[in-house]
């Protein structure tokens, strides 16, 4: 049985580390407790499996369409595109996702995908049932697809991926390395390069670290904030024509924070001010927009307000520091 199998690779696992165990008192210990930990192990797993298959069978009386898809690779991001198209005559409309892949040592992509979900008025074919996988129903003579539409190289793992408002065919991205790349997928073809080159369009350059968090400017084109492990939030604005190979330095970079910056939005109707969140435990609101050669000898960018969050306490302080630099 699949069962004890695992089990048994767990226990020769755990049997060449017990060899570096000299005492008879302790191997026997660290086998009682290895033992037991491998049971629990698997058997969390199996019950997991168990309440998976239930729900799955369910699915149709809990929700009006479920749609699975098994990805190639891990995705640490997903945002679904604003187009949607619906085909004359046909029961579906077509929307688009952005994807990204965490693959081990494999060429990573930028994954654009094309999704088919079915109308509000569409009819569900109950013929479709497959009461052995515990799926149900379709919709026209079309079920609900999944496919990977564009795939553009990308430079290690996507950490992150978001289009621009003003013009979603531009994606920003964010990679292991400190650089935030910017890609049109319209000029990219449809199938990656087979040699692995990434050619992004931008590269965006300030930050020293990775990091997750990337924010649009809903009201000022071409205006993107990016947080980064190295305790910084950087702006950018891609209008600005870039230097050579395709780089673009940062048009401020904001610190205040004493901890990896997780991230950062725009607020969505002040253009200029947005919101950084950090491990320092200190949610910070900040104005971004641009800064007068006055203002600029007196600081950095002004700090509105700092909010720093007490475990303990369980309580949230303000301290306004209007004026104040960041």
């Amino acid at each position: 049985m699949k069962i004890e199998r695992d089990i048994e690779k767990k226990l020769e696992r755990q049997r060449r580390f017990q060899e570096k165990v000299s005492s008879p008192l302790e191997l026997e210990l660290q086998t009682v407790v290895s033992c037991h930990l491998v049971f629990e192990d698997t058997v969390e797993e199996r019950v997991i499996n168990e309440e998976y298959k239930i729900w799955k069978k369910n699915t149709p009386f809990l929700y009006d369409l479920v749609m699975t898809h098994a990805l190639q690779w891990p995705s640490l991001t997903v945002q679904w595109l604003p187009e949607v198209t619906k085909p004359e005559g046909k029961d579906y409309a077509l929307h688009w996702l952005v994807l990204g892949t965490h693959t081990s040592d494999e060429q990573n992509h930028l994954v654009v995908a094309r999704v088919h979900i079915p109308n509000d008025d569409a009819q569900f074919d109950a013929s479709h049932c497959d009461s052995d996988k515990g799926e149900f129903g379709g919709f026209g003579s079309v079920t609900g697809k999944i496919e990977c539409e564009i795939k553009i190289n990308h430079e290690g793992e996507v950490n992150r991926a978001r289009y621009m408002p003003q013009n979603p065919h531009i994606i920003a991205t964010k990679t292991p390395s400190s650089d935030v790349l910017v890609f049109d997928y319209t000029k990219h073809p449809a199938k990656p390069d087979p040699s692995g080159e990434c050619n992004p369009d931008l590269r965006l350059r300030g930050h020293q670290k990775e990091g997750y968090g990337l924010s649009w400017n809903s009201n000022l084109s071409g205006h993107l904030l990016s947080a980064s492990d190295d305790h910084t939030v950087c702006l950018w604005d891609i209008n600005a024509g870039p230097k050579e190979g395709k780089i673009v330095d940062a048009k401020a970079i904001f610190t205040g924070h004493s901890a990896v910056v997780e991230d950062v939005a725009w607020h969505l109707l002040h253009e200029s001010l947005f919101g950084s969140v950090a491990d320092d435990q200190k949610l910070m609101i900040k104005i971004g927009e641009e800064q007068s050669a006055e203002d600029a000898e007196d600081g950095p960018p002004e700090l509105l307000a700092e909010n720093i969050y007490n475990d303990e306490e369980s309580d949230v302080t303000t301290s306004e520091l209007e004026g104040q630099g960041s």
